[in-house]
């Protein structure tokens, strides 16, 4: 299973879409590894700089819509390649949200009441989220506190995590 933790870079957008998480140009790549540097590449969000801001971040929480527009499994393989397994957001197009499971990573929706308090507690502080899969809980630390916040995923989708991807889980049961 993959890792679910690490620091967090907040996005403090809505409706980022699969051409900005990775350019249409880099579709013709052929491994997942060649996506890496082009990883949000075109996000247009003021101030944020992907050279300098997504290195060392496993984590992303953002807004609503996260992934709409093309549906292209690339762009969940341009989180992976950078280290990226977890996505938190208010919500989620529906195609991209199932390649994140697809390819064994998370894509968790939470109410935009805890995303709205993520963002006023915790974004450019240096904050790190830890996923207890188990209890199903966010550990969130930083800002000289923790905290613990519940997340829910259907049964098949924890099934698909814990495969490590549709093709794994799929080897595992027909």
């Amino acid at each position: 299973m993959k890792s679910f933790e690490g620091s967090i870079l907040f996005l403090d957008r809505s409706d980022i879409n699969t051409d900005e998480i990775i350019p249409a140009e880099y579709l013709t790549e052929i491994s997942k590894a060649a996506l890496s540097p082009y990883l949000l590449e075109n996000l247009k969000l003021e101030g944020f700089n992907p050279v300098r801001d997504i290195r060392g971040k496993q984590v992303i929480v953002t807004r609503s819509n996260f992934g709409c527009g093309s549906s292209r499994e690339h762009a969940a393989w341009a989180l992976e390649a950078n280290g990226i397994n977890l996505v938190v957001a208010e919500s989620f197009a529906r195609i991209f949200r199932q390649n994140m499971f697809n390819c064994g990573m998370m894509a968790v929706e939470l109410d935009p009441g805890h995303i709205d308090r993520l963002f006023a507690t915790y974004a450019g502080t240096g904050a790190s989220l830890r996923t207890d899969f188990e209890r199903m809980r966010f550990i969130v630390s930083g800002n000289g506190g923790t905290e613990e916040i519940a997340f829910s995923i259907s049964g098949f989708d924890k099934a698909l995590v814990t495969s490590g991807g549709w093709v794994d889980y799929a080897d595992a049961h027909y």
